[in-house]
């Protein structure tokens, strides 16, 4: 639960710790990594469907990265979970390929995205589903704003102002395909209630006895 802080194992902060290297490592690059990186609708048509994966790790620029961060930090701080990496990186996998699926099929006017923010509202639903179904109400609370949030950008859009200061559309399908994918993750990995996060108990090794 949130109230039960986590915060200072380094199982609960290497993994997420590690994605924000590589999502700086590819910032670097500049022009050069997003185009060759992001979502491209043209690009992935004539076969390079990678891009379903690392367009999410590319971002419009400096600013944008540094929301994505940030959000990635306030996952940690609100869902302090000590995940195995196979954990992470099969909801990292699953997601990014969700939710870029979903744009790909259903937002057909999106030539282009970039960007981890839809991979991290449905890792925000990953994190506060279990501790909501312990009645956290903290995490109660940060759901329903998280999808109250997510209902708002799809029937008002998202603010002009932010879309002035990361330098291009929101794309707030992206949001909503996140979580879809997440809450769609929970109930094949059973996730909401704990038992994926669970490591694999270790088999004792048979014991065998010796005569002389």
């Amino acid at each position: 639960m949130i109230t039960k802080s986590l915060y200072s194992s380094r199982r609960v902060w290497l993994p997420p710790a590690t994605l924000m290297l590589l999502m700086l490592l590819v910032e670097l690059f500049g022009d050069a990594g997003r185009a060759a990186l992001a979502f491209d609708r043209g690009q992935i048509a004539a076969g390079e469907w990678y891009r379903f994966l690392t367009g999410n790790l590319a971002h419009l620029g400096w600013y944008h990265w540094f929301l994505n961060e940030l959000g990635l930090v306030v996952l940690v701080l609100l869902c302090p979970e000590a995940l195995p990496w196979r954990v992470w990186l099969r909801r990292l996998i699953w997601l990014s390929l969700g939710m870029t699926a979903c744009l790909y099929l259903f937002v057909p006017d999106l030539h282009n995205y970039v960007g981890m923010s839809g991979v991290i509202h449905g890792l925000f639903v990953l994190g506060l589903m279990p501790q909501v179904l312990k009645r956290d109400l903290i995490a109660l609370g940060c759901l329903l704003y998280l999808l109250g949030k997510i209902g708002w950008e799809l029937y008002a859009g998202a603010a002009v102002s932010d879309e002035a200061a990361i330098g291009g559309r929101v794309a707030t399908e992206s949001h909503f395909f996140g979580v879809v994918a997440a809450f769609a993750y929970g109930l094949v990995f059973r996730s909401f209630t704990g038992r994926e996060a669970l490591a694999p108990a270790a088999v004792p090794a048979p014991q065998t006895s010796h005569t002389s």
